[in-house]
């Protein structure tokens, strides 16, 4: 098992997950985080810290996409491991369906 970051981290990206991850396994795009899943270690400590509530455990149903695209991303993104502020439009995309095509495949900062 692993934890994913899902659709609704996309234009929020908070960073409180990334603070609390002991094994440093978030990684940074533009706009979305993403979990290596090979590098976490399940043990669930970033899920509540989430405000957008975006991540979730990979035996939730309907999350293949998803694992698909942290597993994807984490090849080409840098390692994150200090929380930085949200975007300032954070709180306008907090909840909005259907931001996938909004995804950037584009890295972000890092570390």
């Amino acid at each position: 098992m692993t934890y994913v970051v899902t659709e609704n981290c996309i234009k929020c990206k908070y960073m409180d997950c990334v603070e609390v991850c002991p094994v440093d396994c978030f990684y940074e795009g533009e706009n979305f985080l993403v979990i290596h899943p090979d590098e976490c270690i399940d043990c669930g400590v970033c899920e509540p810290e989430c405000p957008a509530e975006a991540i979730k455990p990979d035996t939730e149903p309907g999350l293949d996409q998803w694992l698909t695209l942290n597993a994807d991303f984490v090849k080409n993104w840098p390692n994150i491991t200090r929380k930085r502020n949200p975007p300032e439009d954070s709180k306008d995309w907090d909840g909005k369906p259907g931001k996938l095509e909004l995804l950037s495949p584009n890295p972000g900062e890092g570390d």
